[in-house]
């Protein structure tokens, strides 16, 4: 049981290291400024 739940525990940490980074490894200065020219993305 034990083995279990360090198991599912690892994948949860998996998968918020996964989410982590793929959120906050993006662009050094964050996303570039939109011109108010541009047609806004859905």
């Amino acid at each position: 049981m034990l083995l279990i739940l360090l198991e599912a525990l690892l994948a949860l940490l998996l998968l918020v290291g996964i989410v982590w980074w793929t959120m906050f490894s993006g662009r050094k200065g964050g996303e570039p400024p939109r011109r108010d020219d541009e047609p806004p993305k859905d």
